[in-house]
């Protein structure tokens, strides 16, 4: 067996061992030994795209989902290179990803040889973990060597602080299996511990950590922001204690009787001075909101829920950070404040639902609030970032039964497309429900690739929602909108129909107009596209009659 052959095989099947199931791949020549070694794993789903940007959010999509590290395969040079947005939204969303490049041995490097560039710690502080794993070599001791290196990489990946790790496999020729009778044999054993076990264990999960009492204060504030999570605690923090918890879409927190207005309340100047908190207790990373952050600010004390080295503080006021935080003893919820809350939340919500049900047609708030609300349980749904998200923060109310997730850890547009479609794939692959995206014409447009899937490859059932307003909306509700050239450098008008994208990647269309038919939409199969057309300015419009409507509700 040759040696690439060999280290290839050896890889694969010790991160078998630790627990990797999905592999993506992008097609390449030097990583030939371990797009081979992967394809011919039986315990290892493999997924192939022909796009290296599209693969590594494809495989974030994947560990995200599924919460266990996926495999990310490239050949040299500028294929490495495209990994990189998506290993830096790995590492600031906390996403556990196992990035192996192939490389040019080292005689090759810096010698103008074709298609090899200097990989080594590649993607920089991104990863948890990088190693160049040296060339192979027929010698005894490369075994033990490849195996502990595996298990090395994959604890990098998690638990306790989930995020990226980086093999640099460097590949001498030939890169694929001997054949015949005359091919030489290893001169040790390429067998694993028995009974398939890993080499070695990584560290265990840590176990519950001792919740700290929380001060007993009456004006306290839950907020969630984005994050992998367990929201219960935190929804039995605000039971007990009658705080209002404020849950970006993400959070998966908006459940129950959390306050699902908290973005028009906060951005009425009179509501926000009349609730100033005396204490916020945050967790996971908070900030889809200017409203949230400023109020964030105004704490008295600010207490934040996790890792001590590993916490989110983005306006720098926490105080203490605790792992868990207990109600405190004899905590009352029928308070004058929690009544308040309560009040105002019912205003507004019937504010927000009165001007949205106005119109029959598909506003992108009413499109938003209405999928949030009509997903089947068991539904998973990837909200795109700029308005998408925040149209779901601004318009959805709570409710139970669908987990929402999206790329917050850096909140770029691309490669939405390929996460949206690797986790549907793994969030059906563990038995779940339908999958749906909720992206801007431009993300999609960003990553029409994404929905170019072969015809031997897993597809998943994904509806995307596409709201197309010919441009960046986002940049309608900022400073920008006032400026004489906004409609060419912030507008970005394209003209292109998602019904053109979809014939392109030929998967199904539909247009949507009204409302009531959203439900049947949401009733297809496989991977399709649907598109709701509106006006940017109109939007803007539309969001600025919702607040006016709160504002005179909670005057009133």
């Amino acid at each position: 067996m040759n040696p690439s052959t060999a280290m290839a095989r050896v890889l694969v099947d010790e991160l078998a061992r630790c627990g990797l199931a999905e592999a993506v791949v992008a097609p390449g020549s030097r990583s030939t030994p371990l797009a081979l070694a992967l394809v011919a794993h039986p315990g290892v789903r493999v997924h192939v795209r022909i796009d290296e940007r599209s693969a590594a959010f494809c495989a974030l999509g994947l560990a995200r989902a599924s919460r266990r590290a996926v495999a990310l395969v490239c050949t040299s040079g500028t294929a490495a290179a495209n990994f990189h947005p998506a290993v830096m939204e790995a590492d600031h969303a906390g996403v556990p990803l196992l990035v192996l490049t192939a490389d040019r041995p080292p005689e090759l490097r810096a010698t103008g040889a074709n298609q090899t560039v200097d990989q080594i710690r590649l993607y920089g502080p991104a990863v948890r973990f990088f190693a160049e794993a040296g060339v192979p070599e027929p010698v005894p001791g490369m075994v033990a060597y490849w195996r502990s290196l595996a298990c090395r990489a994959w604890a990098a990946t998690g638990p306790d602080h989930p995020g990226p790790a980086h093999l640099n496999l460097a590949f001498r020729e030939p890169l694929v299996p001997d054949q015949g009778p005359d091919a030489p044999e290893w001169p040790e054993p390429l067998d694993g511990r028995a009974e398939d076990a890993p080499w070695f264990t990584g560290p265990a999960v840590p176990g519950e950590p001792e919740p700290v009492r929380a001060p007993a204060v009456e004006r306290g504030v839950i907020v969630c922001g984005d994050g992998d999570y367990d929201p219960v605690p935190f929804l039995a923090l605000s039971a007990r204690t009658g705080w209002p918890l404020l849950a970006e879409p993400t959070s998966n927190a908006r459940r129950a009787e959390a306050a699902s207005a908290y973005r028009e309340l906060l951005a009425n100047p009179a509501f926000a001075r009349e609730h100033v908190p005396d204490l916020v207790v945050s967790v996971g990373r908070p900030g889809l909101s200017r409203q949230l952050l400023s109020y964030l600010r105004s704490a008295r004390r600010h207490i934040a829920v996790g890792d001590p080295r590993h916490f989110a503080d983005p306006v720098r006021t926490a105080c203490q950070v605790v792992p868990a935080l207990a109600a405190p003893e004899g905590a009352d919820p029928d308070t004058a404040w929690a009544a308040s809350w309560r009040r105002a939340e019912a205003a507004a919500r019937a504010a927000v639902d009165g001007v949205l049900d106005a119109e029959e047609a598909l506003s992108e708030p009413r499109l938003a609030r209405d999928l949030a609300a009509q997903l089947p349980n068991g539904s998973l749904l990837f909200a795109g970032s700029s308005m998408p998200i925040r149209d779901l923060d601004a318009a959805m109310a709570s409710r139970c039964g669908a987990r929402i997730i999206g790329n917050r850890g850096v909140s770029g547009i691309d490669g939405t497309v390929s996460t949206a479609v690797g986790a549907a794939l793994a969030h059906q692959a563990d038995g779940g429900g339908g999958a749906f995206a909720l992206l801007g014409d431009l993300a999609v447009l960003h990553d029409q690739n994404g929905l170019v899937i072969g015809p031997g490859e897993p597809r998943p059932d994904l509806a995307v929602m596409v709201v197309n307003n010919d441009g960046g909306g986002i940049f309608s509700g900022l400073e920008q909108a006032g400026h004489p050239d906004f409609e060419r450098v912030f507008g970005t008008p394209h003209g292109v129909s998602m019904e053109r994208v979809a014939a392109m990647a030929d998967v199904g269309y539909t247009r949507l107009e009204w409302a009531s038919d959203l439900p049947k939409a949401l009733l297809g199969e496989g991977l399709r596209l649907i598109e709701v057309r509106t006006g940017r300015s109109d939007a803007a419009a539309l969001r600025a009659r919702i607040q006016q409507a709160v504002d005179r509700a909670l005057e009133g």
